[in-house]
Parts: C-alpha cells; sequence; structure tokens
C-alpha cells in the first residue's frame, strides 16, 4: 500500500465528535470536532468542516478548518479552502483563492526556540534621499 493511499473516509454527512488516531492516510469530508493525532496523512476534504487540534505529519486541506495545525513534514491548503487558526511546519504551500487568517511558523516541532536576529530590526523602514548635484 503507497503511503499516500487513503485507508479510511469519514463521509459526507457523517458526524464526529472525539479523539482520532489513526496510521496511514484518512480522509474527512463530514463533520469532525475534537483532537487528531497521526504520523501519517490527514486529507480534509472539500465538503469537510473540522474544527480540531491537529498533530500530523502531512495535512492537506480542501475544506472548511478551525483550529491548530502542527504538521511535521508539509501542510498544503488548496484553492477551496478556508483556514481559520494557527499553523506550525516546516513547508507550507497556500494555493490562489484559499483563505487563511491566523499565524504561521515555519519550523519543525524538535526546533527550539527562534534564531537570533543580531541587531534589532527597525519598525520604521529607512528612506534614502538623493540630493540634486548643483553644476
Amino acid at each position: 500500500m503507497a503511503s499516500n493511499e487513503i485507508t479510511t473516509i469519514l463521509g459526507k454527512g457523517s458526524n464526529f465528535d472525539g479523539k482520532l488516531t489513526f496510521e496511514g492516510a484518512v480522509r474527512i469530508d463530514g463533520v469532525f470536532s475534537g483532537k487528531i493525532e497521526t504520523k501519517g496523512t490527514l486529507m480534509i476534504g472539500e465538503t469537510a468542516e473540522v474544527t480540531a487540534e491537529i498533530v500530523a505529519a502531512n495535512v492537506i486541506i480542501e475544506g472548511m478548518m478551525r483550529g491548530e495545525i502542527v504538521a511535521t513534514t508539509s501542510l498544503e491548503i488548496h484553492s477551496s479552502a478556508r483556514v481559520y487558526g494557527n499553523l506550525q511546519t516546516p513547508s507550507l504551500v497556500i494555493q490562489k483563492g484559499a483563505i487563511f487568517e491566523g499565524g504561521c511558523r515555519m519550523e519543525s516541532r524538535q526546533e527550539s526556540g527562534r534564531p537570533e536576529l543580531s541587531k534589532p530590526v527597525s519598525k520604521r523602514p529607512e528612506v534614502l534621499s538623493f540630493a540634486e548635484s548643483e553644476g
């Protein structure tokens, strides 16, 4: 079986509230509320409405998602998606037309802290002026 092959589907019209853990790949096309944990792939289909805390290796979103997502390998937000919440992943793709409202941190879960800047970043952009030469 290929690692991206869907092994389980929560179909359109289904409603699930609770904790979902699985291996392989799962597609949600119905309504889900709760927590999802996997080292596999989670696909949120176009008809899905998900409100959850998600920790997964790969996440693909085509429908509506509200909550926190930690994708340890990759996260894709397709053009039909509406995502409201915070994201953490080392690899992010957001297609044109998608809606994303929230925060994003582009690092793996294992990385600790944020890199220090060598000097403070000015809150005001520098203004360059050019004087006309006399002559």
